[in-house]
């Protein structure tokens, strides 16, 4: 992160109001605490109270109304403020965005929302987490599926500086999900294009990163359940990659034996022809539309991995 990213940052998170606050700004996050969308709409009514719409206020960590209603879970609220005006990706001190926040505490609704709104699905650029690492990390597939349905990236990285990335594993979606034993959410990110072997197709973190990880060799080494070595091996993993060593010391000797047996027998005809495509889709960002090929539903269904 260069200094021109911090300074950007700390000049986004900078009040700039001209308008001297009387108060306005705490009866408008009470109204919002209290979960009273009535008064909050008659305080929004009124200029004086408008002009503080996106106001930080607070103890700790200071919030502005919007970001406050996404993390209780008020919806009628956040629709109030969303109708008057409210800035959808309004950042709090932690480069967190309402959305996020919403995300975190696992208020479908208010994700609904808020991604309707505008809200950007990837969240904000400054912040070292995204919507979709924490919907994975938590096992949450109903909220991750709205966010991949809007745009979200499959294999989004914790944004680190340069110099901060010698890890030997990555911390993408799919690792997350595999680790944490969140198998839906695994399936989901396989079907929205994740990729199966790095979970990224960006030769820059995979340079910066000491001795990169599959997620092939994670699911093997942490144990995960066999089911999670299939479904990397139907879409696509290469198990051949030469950092992916056949360790009899990794706990689960039944994907261990998947892995060997795929290795001595090459995919069928149609299992690549199924890769190739969705590989092809992927990178037209039509991935998610599938269901609308012009092909007899049987391909369909084959496409998405659900025969």
């Amino acid at each position: 992160m260069s200094l021109m990213d911090i300074t950007k940052i700390f000049s986004m998170l900078q009040s700039h109001e001209d308008v001297e606050d009387n108060g306005e700004k705490k009866e408008l996050n009470q109204a919002v605490s209290n979960n009273d969308h009535i008064i909050l709409h008659e305080l929004l009514s009124q200029e004086q109270y408008k002009a503080f719409i996106n106001s930080r206020s607070g103890w700790g960590v200071p919030v502005s109304p919007l970001r406050l209603a996404a993390t209780l879970g008020h919806l009628r609220c956040l629709e109030v403020l969303l109708a008057h005006g409210a800035e959808v990706d309004s950042l709090d001190v932690k480069a967190q965005t309402p959305l996020f926040t919403a995300v975190s505490a696992g208020h479908l609704d208010c994700v609904k929302v808020l991604l309707k709104a505008g809200a950007n699905p990837c969240g904000s650029i400054h912040n070292s987490c995204s919507p979709v690492l924490t919907a994975a990390r938590e096992g949450d597939v109903n909220i991750l599926r709205e966010l991949l349905h809007y745009g979200a990236e499959t294999n989004v990285k914790s944004r680190l500086p340069g110099w901060a990335s010698n890890n030997t594993g990555t911390t993408g979606p799919l690792y997350l999900a595999a680790v944490y034993g969140h198998l839906e959410c695994f399936r989901l990110l396989l079907l929205y294009g994740a990729d199966p072997n790095y979970n990224t197709t960006d030769i820059n973190i995979l340079a910066r990163t000491k001795q990169p990880k599959t997620v092939l060799e994670m699911c093997l080494k942490h144990g995960c359940h066999t089911s999670f070595i299939k479904l990397l091996i139907d879409f696509g993993a290469d198990v051949y990659l030469p950092n992916i060593l056949v360790d009899k010391t990794f706990p689960n000797h039944e994907a261990l034996e998947m892995l060997m047996k795929e290795r001595a027998h090459p995919k069928s005809l149609m299992s690549q022809s199924r890769m190739v495509i969705r590989k092809i889709l992927k990178q037209v960002n039509r991935i998610h539309l599938i269901d609308q090929l012009e092909i007899p539903l049987m391909m369909i269904t084959y496409l998405k991995h659900q025969t």
